[in-house]
């Protein structure tokens, strides 16, 4: 595993814009490493533990939400600390119970070393009750977005999705995405950078609309 930027020896610190760290682990789609996922978008998420409450819903709705994900050649990647036993049984346990099976791998961490290398708990830690955090990797293995949540709020796989589509779009077209904004909205320009630009753009020169490519 290639190492994580540190502020100090104790709390790895990953920011936006920085490599992920590459990794090779067990997952239940079999043996995986990170980097050969280059030339795809990466939606890396931790849960806290199989077999809960919260994670069982977060589970169901990103399984149904998968093929949005793929259109848009974006991998979905779970992880937690348990057993790659306990993965199975437990995406087994979904498809039984709920009828829907589980399309993409999740990563065994019973080491916490990847949770670790992403900052996802303190090294200090000895179990993952804390970790619900979400690294969108772009095609090129660089930190896109990190979003974390306490391990008793439940992510919301629409706006999971929407962060995704912002990006691609950002990439895209040139542009930023103001407040809310959703695939086909009205997009906002980047601010001019001298004095005329902004003599032109007039009094709104701060806000200025853009629509995205076509």
């Amino acid at each position: 595993m290639t190492g994580p930027i540190t502020d100090d020896l104790s709390f790895p610190t990953l920011r936006i814009g920085d490599e992920a760290p590459d990794f090779t682990a067990r997952t239940t789609h079999g043996e995986f490493v990170l980097s050969s996922l280059r030339g795809r978008w990466v939606m890396l998420f931790a849960h806290p533990a199989d077999f809960t409450p919260v994670c069982t819903s977060e589970f169901i709705a990103l399984s149904k939400l998968e093929p949005a994900f793929r259109e848009r050649d974006c991998v979905l990647l779970g992880l937690s600390a348990d057993s790659l036993p306990a993965h199975l049984a437990w995406i087994s346990a979904i498809e039984e119970r709920f009828n829907v099976r589980v399309p993409f791998p999740i990563v065994e961490d019973p080491s916490m070393e990847v949770a670790r290398a992403y900052g996802m708990i303190d090294l200090e830690a000895q179990n993952s009750a804390t970790v619900r955090s979400v690294f969108f990797i772009d095609p090129t293995g660089i930190i896109r977005t990190i979003i974390n949540y306490p391990a008793s709020v439940g992510r919301s796989v629409a706006e999971l999705q929407r962060v995704l589509c912002a990006l691609q779009e950002v990439d895209r077209s040139n542009i930023l995405t103001p407040e809310g904004w959703q695939p086909g909205e009205p997009a906002i320009a980047p601010p001019p950078q001298t004095q005329e630009a902004v003599q032109k753009a007039g009094p709104s020169w701060f806000l200025q609309p853009k629509k995205p490519r076509s």
